[in-house]
């Protein structure tokens, strides 16, 4: 994968039928679309990881209205799609009693011709019914909500459901990933942006949107707002100083000397230009830090703590703890595992 300003462009198709729960296909769009872009906005922190060119195509191309009585406006039809590198097919409002067979021709021959000039094929929930009406899942294992299962095995007996999978990679390239019920989308979605864009961007993006497990509120995922450079320029220097410097031992007393100014002279002065008291800044540019390292690196907690500037580590967990809600290792546990989903299957 390359990443940034190199990285080449990656078009995403998301494949959009009367029967197209809108709620999963505007939720991917609007992901896939902050993609690289909405991480800095928020936090001031460039995500230079590339973008995704994301359309929403239907058989015919014009505005329509699903079945649930919202209106859908395609940017394009499929006929004019010659090619994309990911077509995903979100779920669809069926009833299990209907035999979907050939209901959707249009739709599964431009899935089946996608397929074939290389592009990922992506579903979600009942969406994977599509995938198999385009001929590409017999004697694959796929996935899809459960209380679908029973239609797979009645109309589609040559396709491995395993419907207590969440998400699931098929096909001899790994070109094809279903995922579960509904909300799975979420967890499709983290898997795209890991694969094509980086399991860091991965991360971001799932802090932004607050995706995974929300039993610990929300402070998990929250992020310094990196503070534009102030027009003080003392302040604007010792901000500079704590970015290279963060770990620095004695670091509020430090910028003190460096500003010449007296003690309380330079923490009103940074307050009033930063937000931040002088120390509550360092802690939470050292906390950044830290989180980073726990996200990337298997280093101990213990040689975290160092590396950002603490030498008592059982000081710098409780730090940690009261400014992100969880242990290191917790936050290690939670934000590792969304970074490999894009190595999932």
């Amino acid at each position: 994968m390359t990443s940034g300003k190199d990285a080449p462009i990656v078009s995403v198709s998301l494949l959009a039928l009367p029967e197209t729960t809108p709620a999963t296909l505007y939720g991917l769009y609007e992901v896939l679309l902050s993609v690289g872009t909405a991480w800095g906005e928020l936090t001031g922190e460039a995500s230079d990881c590339g973008r995704f060119e994301t359309r929403i195509v239907s058989p015919e191309g014009e505005p329509f209205t699903t079945t649930m009585g919202i209106p859908i406006a395609p940017h394009a039809a499929t006929r004019d799609v010659a090619r994309t590198d990911i077509v995903v097919a979100t779920d669809l409002t069926l009833s299990p009693h209907v035999d979907p067979r050939g209901r959707w021709p249009a739709a599964a021959e431009w899935i089946g011709r996608q397929y074939e000039q290389g592009a990922m094929l992506c579903s979600v929930c009942t969406g994977t019914v599509l995938l198999a009406e385009a001929g590409i899942l017999d004697g694959i294992e796929a996935t899809t909500h459960w209380a679908a299962a029973p239609l797979f095995k009645a109309y589609y007996p040559g396709i491995d459901i395993r419907a207590e999978r969440v998400l699931s990679r098929g096909g001899a390239d790994g070109r094809i990933v279903t995922s579960g019920g509904s909300a799975s989308w979420e967890d499709l979605v983290l898997f795209l942006i890991a694969r094509f864009r980086g399991e860091a961007e991965a991360i971001r993006i799932s802090k932004i949107f607050v995706f995974g497990d929300r039993s610990e509120g929300q402070l998990p995922y929250a992020a310094m707002r990196r503070a534009d450079r102030s027009e003080d320029a003392v302040v604007a220097d010792a901000q500079a100083w704590v970015a290279d410097n963060y770990a620095a031992a004695n670091a509020v007393a430090r910028m003190v000397a460096q500003s010449g100014l007296a003690e309380r002279t330079f923490k009103r002065r940074f307050k009033t230009a930063t937000g931040y008291a002088p120390v509550d800044y360092v802690q939470t540019v050292r906390v950044e830090e830290a989180k980073q390292m726990l996200e990337t690196t298997r280093e101990p907690t213990d040689a975290v703590a160092h590396a950002v500037g603490y030498e008592d580590a059982a000081y710098f967990r409780r730090l940690f703890k009261r400014k992100t809600g969880v242990t290191p290792a917790r936050y290690r546990q939670r934000f590792q595992s969304l970074g490999r989903i894009g190595r999932s299957g």
